[in-house]
């Protein structure tokens, strides 16, 4: 599988979570550190995209990791290094 992009996140948010309210932008690289809270995402929303990305992706998502993730750019780093599911042993 090739990495997930921020251009994937995004759309992954607007699928799962729903566009910020505020109509802030998950683009560009100023967008990789910002808060997911400036985005208007909480830790359920989070947990929302994090299952949708499992499921889409058969990917295994460790939830310390992502309960650590605050930006996209940390939260893109915890995807894109984990195992798929049928990798484990």
């Amino acid at each position: 599988m090739s990495d997930i992009t921020l251009s994937d996140l995004s759309e992954l948010c607007h699928e799962s979570i729903g566009a910020p309210d505020d109509g802030t932008s998950m683009e560009g690289e100023q967008a990789l550190d910002m808060s997911f809270m400036e985005f208007g995402y909480d830790s359920l929303a989070l947990l929302q995209l994090t299952a949708l990305i499992s499921r889409k992706y058969g990917i295994v998502l460790d939830d310390d990791a992502v309960a650590e993730a605050e930006t996209p750019r940390q939260l893109l780093a915890v995807i894109n290094a984990a195992p798929q599911a049928g990798s484990i042993r």
